[in-house]
């Protein structure tokens, strides 16, 4: 009883204060340090929620607000000799550097235009070292080919035959400048009747595909206009003026008249620019292969989630049998070696993901495709809306991703936390580590078929990301998440291979000497609870309301499951009905781990990121409480309504900007109320005009006196909520108690504390 009688008086005080600054007597009235009450009210908001504050210090003060006839110099008296008193030393927050490191990444962006000189700049962080010279590449893709090797022989030899031979210490037709245009015709022409010879040989292909050039028609689906010079497509009858979208291609190149053209900055960029497009647009994709032909000189490239590398250069009018076997490579390969996922099944018009929980099979329908990340490396993650197949009606979300190795998994943080009643958070149904043909679905051993990335002609091994162990698969003891001890096997394998996390050392892809090599491995989680993004709340109030939730669901994740989220944005905040929960566990750490991950990359979305996790300080529940009013800040000034949003130039930089410059454009913005009153009232949408008293609020409650907090303290969670829930509809003026005064359960609260006080 005495508990709870605490927490009426401690919520009573959190609705008082807020009440009281938003008076224009704060703004005159003066505490003895100098300040005014405007700017110390929000710090002992703050300290009034956690948990070591002494609330009877602020008994005067509640008494003089809820007298019969109140006396307000005598409330402003009170006010200020509580803002006066010290407050017990709240735990500062770490500013250690030795936590997992943030990378750029180009699914991070966030309202954006993605214009060409944005996205390159920031791609090429992502790829990081493109590794080439790899002889084996050619024979671990295209050696999936049955009968390729033989075939290219056979049609070769009848290119050399004839009167008029196809080539003859060159190919016929070939363009002497190599022009652009002229070896794009020339490239379908050859590519069409090596195809016609190798049907004699190889079976016919079950698909229909064919090269295609259209250098100056863009290709649908991208954000902001793209070309290819050309590709191999899955429509057998696309001419040079069908429009063709990105889901089409399967094969995309880069041509380039001039050989030295054959380098990062350029041709092999902007392939990798062609294969972000396609891994977006394809939901099953898995990796691109690609080429670019710089003059004659040819490459193959494969793209992944780590990254890009290629096989050595060759020069076509030399080794015309290589590329023959390219050539039919790429015509007859199947949707599997192309790099399509094989565990994501077609029937009809239905696609189907199946998967054993408890030990049962089951089959989920895909109803839709909710979120695919438009990058090559990183986590790449997708999310579709399913159902099971013996139970249309009730919805599951499945989410796909790639995980460095030595992350905790994300599945096992879920279901420790619906285990332990976490609340506002998706509800745990089923994990598993994707396996293709058997074996474990990573990038090193099940794509890349161990290809020794030291034997590239361009390799240096300070360019490697280190992980953390000395095995590419192995996962480092220590730091560990102590949720996932004793788990041996993903819930819906018991006979499958140990994931990577659990193998032994002999099974790892990693050469036995030098540095040990990143990985990703296929991991796949299902929740239960379907939702929607934040923005699409049906209304400003709701949008508060949604917000506080979520809030809610970040304290819970860490009281009852002692984990930290560390991943706060728009499109992690979920909104099913008017109630709003948390997703998306995969940056997610226990709280009290004195380590980093190990792993080698923290990528999120930066518009959302606190200033200080911007400068580098260890990841704290306070930084994500500030990227909480950033989603608010930002949802304000790019969306006009539930469905519609905008790009608004001043603030599309945040995607592009370096973090220091980052952390120093947003504390411009926040340090100065005058500022921040300026840039809401110009820059909000005008379907948020409305919340901008509430976003000032609540600047004021996470910027106190415009600076940053230095300290951890708990009670901001409540301070926060308690912004957010003032609805509109309370906030007339009945007296200095608006929000109290009107609501019949809390008017109950302050009769019972006024007789057990004393009041």
């Amino acid at each position: 009883m005495y508990s709870n009688y605490l927490t009426d008086l401690q919520m009573l005080l959190l609705l008082l204060l807020p009440t009281l600054q938003i008076l224009p007597a704060t703004r005159q009235l003066h505490s003895r340090s100098g300040r005014t009450l405007f700017i110390e009210l929000p710090r002992l908001s703050v300290a009034i929620g956690s948990d070591d504050f002494t609330l009877s210090r602020l008994t005067p003060l509640l008494k003089a607000a809820v007298a019969d006839k109140p006396d307000d110099s005598k409330i402003w008296e009170e006010v200020s000799e509580a803002v006066a008193e010290s407050t017990p030393p709240p735990r500062p927050i770490a500013s250690s550097l030795q936590q997992t490191p943030w990378l750029h990444n180009t699914s991070g962006f966030a309202n954006s235009s993605e214009y060409r000189r944005d996205i390159d700049r920031v791609l090429k962080q992502e790829l990081g070292p493109l590794y080439v010279g790899l002889r084996r590449l050619p024979e671990v893709f295209f050696g999936r080919v049955p009968g390729l090797d033989a075939a290219s022989h056979v049609v070769f030899t009848k290119c050399t035959k004839g009167n008029d031979p196809l080539f003859c210490g060159g190919w016929a037709g070939w363009p002497k400048d190599a022009h652009q245009d002229s070896v794009l015709e020339w490239f379908s022409d050859i590519s069409q009747k090596l195809a016609i010879f190798a049907e004699e040989t190889l079976p016919l292909p079950t698909h229909g595909r064919r090269p295609l050039a259209q250098p100056n028609q863009p290709i649908l689906d991208s954000t902001a206009e793209r070309k290819l010079d050309i590709g191999f497509v899955d429509d057998p009858k696309a001419l040079k003026d069908t429009q063709l979208h990105w889901s089409h291609i399967l094969v995309p190149g880069e041509l380039k008249s001039n050989p030295l053209a054959d380098t990062k900055s350029k041709a092999w960029l902007d392939l990798g620019r062609y294969a972000r497009e396609v891994l977006a647009a394809q939901d099953t994709r898995r990796f691109v292969l690609g080429f670019t032909l710089c003059g004659s000189f040819m490459r193959i490239w494969e793209f992944d989630r780590l990254g890009g590398i290629a096989s050595d250069k060759f020069d076509i009018n030399e080794d015309g049998l290589r590329f023959v076997f390219t050539v039919l490579g790429f015509l007859w390969m199947d949707r599997e070696a192309l790099g399509f996922d094989p565990t994501i099944t077609t029937e009809g018009s239905r696609r189907f993901i199946s998967i054993t929980r408890n030990g049962q099979a089951e089959r989920l329908v895909i109803d839709k495709r909710m979120k695919r990340a438009p990058c090559i490396a990183g986590r790449a993650t997708t999310c579709w809306s399913v159902h099971r197949e013996d139970d249309p009606q009730t919805s599951l979300v499945v989410k796909d991703s790639w995980q460095y190795t030595e992350r905790d998994e994300e599945g096992e943080l879920l279901e420790t936390a619906t285990e332990r009643g976490v609340v506002n958070v998706a509800r745990y149904y089923h994990h598993e580590t994707v396996h293709v043909r058997g074996e474990v679905d990573d990038v090193l051993s099940s794509i890349r078929g161990n290809i020794n990335i030291q034997e590239a002609s361009n390799y240096r091994a300070d360019q490697l990301i280190q992980p953390g162990s000395s095995s590419a698969v192995d996962v480092p003891q220590k730091g560990r998440s102590s949720l996932a001890a004793g788990k041996k096997r993903s819930s819906s394998q018991p006979e499958a291979p140990l994931p990577p996390s659990k193998r032994s050392r002999s099974a790892s892809p990693t050469m036995a000497s030098g540095p040990a090599l990143p990985n990703r491995v296929h991991r796949r989680v299902v929740v239960q609870d379907l939702g929607t993004p934040i923005y699409q709340a049906k209304s400003p109030s709701v949008l508060l309301s949604v917000l506080s939730d979520c809030i809610e669901g970040h304290k819970s994740l860490r009281q009852q499951a002692g984990l930290l989220h560390r991943d706060i944005s728009v499109n992690n905040l979920m909104i099913r009905g008017e109630k709003g929960f948390l997703i998306d566990l995969d940056l997610a750490v226990t709280e009290q781990r004195e380590e980093a991950s190990g792993a080698h990359g923290k990528t999120g979305t930066r518009a959302f990121m606190a200033i200080g996790a911007l400068l580098g300080e260890q990841h704290s529940f306070m930084h994500d409480l500030e990227s909480f009013f950033w989603v608010l800040f930002w949802i304000c000034i790019h969306h006009t309504g539930p469905e519609e949003s905008r790009v608004v130039p001043r603030f599309e930089k945040w995607n592009y900007v370096d973090t220091e410059e980052l952390a120093g454009m947003k504390l411009g913005i926040v340090s100065d109320e005058d500022v921040f009153a300026k840039t809401t009232t110009e820059s909000f949408t005008n379907y948020f005009k409305a919340l901008i008293p509430w976003v000032g609020r609540l600047r004021r409650v996470v910027f106190p006196s415009g600076g940053r907090w230095k300290k951890e303290v708990s009670g901001l969670y409540a301070s926060m909520q308690e912004v957010l829930l003032q609805r509109g509809d309370r906030t007339k003026d009945k007296g200095i108690l608006p929000v109290i005064y009107g609501e019949p359960a809390w008017e109950e609260k302050l009769r019972r504390l006024k007789v057990k006080v004393g009041f």
